[in-house]
């Protein structure tokens, strides 16, 4: 994510950090607890973790710290946590993406399997989708953005996103066939380069994770036209949602927990407990809300359904899209 020396989720991402990392355990009989974030540090998913390792090391009275395996969209630290011992001091910080999305994106390509080799924990929190636009588009507004676009496809007619194969990706899909449109994916590598894109304007539109965009929006370098979630995200409570600008696209992808495969039942329960206690912290939900996340704080049990479901629910959308990784 790219973001100024002085916005909200830097300053939120650095104390997180350095509390993170300097809790002390109190009376630990477990060893430090390690998150492992398959992104880079500086994302979202990066300062969620930070925050939530923060005040689970405070509930569990167990240091925890953060560690950053970034590549193949999220995969690396997927394949980092299967290999882990199965103890409850190794967990993954991920989105739906690399535990719903990739199965369908990937076939016979993934080196771990999401329901097989890893141990849902808990349901952290929701997050919006975003359509954006760089400020040298002179569309407005979404129907704007629509009429720009068909007026001349051949040149407009070109999103990014950070991957190729991901979920904004595929939300980008869903959005051009509602509105009629013929659009091209670029794909960038990683949320850096896709943000850099929109804000030096070498990219018309961008489909992306919204509240990454907010330190570009709040530097008038790019525009956020619509958010995809059921209600406008606090983070931009003046962007309509595409179903108020009447396109049916609602996505409510997420971020959750989970641990390796093998891991004791007493022991994913003592860190879902502790997950969920944490997530329902009014400080914490206060951070998560400037973030732009929606905190949830959902059990083992409700996170394996949303998992399932989301597989389930993406799984044609991906097929009727055509996409075949490396093309």
């Amino acid at each position: 994510m790219s973001y100024t020396k002085h916005s909200p989720l830097r300053r939120i991402l650095l104390a997180a950090a350095a509390a993170t990392l300097l809790s002390s355990p109190v009376a630990a009989q477990e060893g430090t607890i390690k998150i492992v974030v398959g992104y880079p540090a500086g994302a979202t998913s990066d300062a969620l973790a930070r925050v939530v390792g923060e005040a689970m090391a405070q509930r569990l009275k167990q240091t925890v710290i953060v560690e950053n395996k970034s590549g193949a969209g999220g995969r690396i630290g997927n394949e980092v946590v299967k290999a882990a011992t199965p103890d409850g001091t190794t967990l993954l910080m991920t989105p739906v993406a690399t535990m719903s999305i990739f199965p369908h994106s990937f076939p016979g390509e993934l080196r771990y399997d999401p329901f097989t080799d890893f141990v849902p924990v808990a349901h952290l929190s929701n997050f919006q989708l975003g359509l954006g636009v760089a400020t040298k588009v002179p569309a407005k507004t979404l129907a704007e953005y629509v009429a720009w676009v068909k007026a001349d496809t051949n040149q407009n007619g070109f999103y990014g996103s950070a991957a190729a194969g991901s979920l904004p990706h595929f939300f980008g899909v869903m959005f051009a066939k509602s509105a009629g449109l013929t659009l091209t994916h670029v794909p960038y590598r990683g949320t850096a380069a896709a943000m850099q894109a929109i804000g030096g304007g070498e990219i018309a539109a961008l489909s992306t994770v919204a509240a990454d965009l907010q330190s570009l929006v709040q530097a008038d370098r790019a525009r956020l036209l619509a958010v995809a979630g059921e209600k406008r995200s606090p983070a931009f409570p003046n962007v309509p949602t595409f179903r108020e600008l009447g396109y049916d696209l609602v996505a409510n992808p997420w971020y959750a927990l989970f641990a390796p495969a093998g891991t004791p039942p007493a022991t994913v329960q003592r860190l879902a407990k502790a997950a969920i206690d944490s997530i329902n912290d009014p400080a914490v939900q206060q951070r998560l809300s400037e973030m732009g996340l929606e905190p949830t704080g959902l059990g083992p049990d409700k996170l394996a359904a949303i998992m399932k479901a989301d597989y389930e629910r993406w799984g044609p959308v991906i097929k009727a899209s055509g996409f075949k990784p490396g093309k």
